[in-house]
């Protein structure tokens, strides 16, 4: 179902889907990529919820941001200019809107993200209340030095040393996007958190390895080896 929930000043969109039974269960915020809340990522939350979660996708684009406009060329250019201040606020609020839910009574909530959607799930984990357990699927971690600061004041690794829950990294080792270094770099943050962490570098596999919209980036192997992972991870923090 698309509900709207209050974040800041604003009311951002967002699709839930929910167990077919009445018990509580734990929920999952789930941040699509850089292209916004296509059906692709409706289908992982009701994937989700197949496997007993609240699972809200959300849509950080509710005030009328395009990156469609922007086209390839400009999208690295676009999420450059994306607040990360607001997409945090809009995050929190959808963390507060499952909190709330009488579906989850009170449960964990653990959020999930792929893409930049991935960077913002490690960026949540580091800056939002409420969190139990973070994953992110091949997320950014590192900005380009010169970014306006007030819009992007710290990348994921800096933030790293603000983590509130545990974290799973799951990256692929011939992503154009995200350099092995950087991937080595979190898994070092990672051993000097207080929080359990784990990182997977999947050979073979490149960004984008989960979509199966996108046939010349998915892996199906790594696929069928991720999710299970994820799900496994998100049963033992979340419980």
């Amino acid at each position: 179902m698309i509900v709207q929930f209050p974040a800041g000043a604003q009311r951002v969109r967002g699709a839930l889907f929910l167990p077919g039974d009445d018990a509580a269960r734990a929920g999952v915020v789930v941040i699509p990529d850089v292209w916004g809340l296509a059906p692709h990522y409706e289908q992982v939350a009701q994937k989700l919820a197949s496997a007993g979660y609240a699972a809200l996708a959300i849509d950080l684009y509710t005030r009328g941001e395009s990156p469609q406009r922007a086209g390839p060329q400009g999208i690295t250019a676009f999420i450059q200019g994306l607040p990360d201040r607001q997409v945090l606020s809009d995050l929190q609020g959808a963390i507060d809107f499952l909190a709330a839910h009488p579906a989850l009574g009170g449960r964990r909530i653990g959020v999930t993200g792929f893409c930049m959607g991935g960077m913002y799930t490690l960026l949540a984990a580091c800056r939002c209340r409420g969190l139990s357990a973070c994953v992110s699927f091949y997320g950014m971690l590192e900005y380009e030095k010169g970014l306006d600061p007030v819009k992007k004041p710290r990348s994921p690794l800096a933030a790293l040393p603000d983590l509130t829950c545990p974290l799973l990294g799951l990256y692929g080792a011939e992503d154009a996007l995200i350099p092995v270094a950087d991937v080595r770099r979190l898994e070092q943050g990672l051993a000097r958190s207080r929080h359990p962490g784990q990182v997977v570098l999947y050979p073979g596999a490149g960004h984008a390895f989960m979509n199966e919209t996108r046939p010349e980036a998915f892996r199906p192997a790594v696929a069928a080896d991720a999710w299970p992972r994820m799900v496994s991870f998100l049963r033992r923090h979340l419980a």
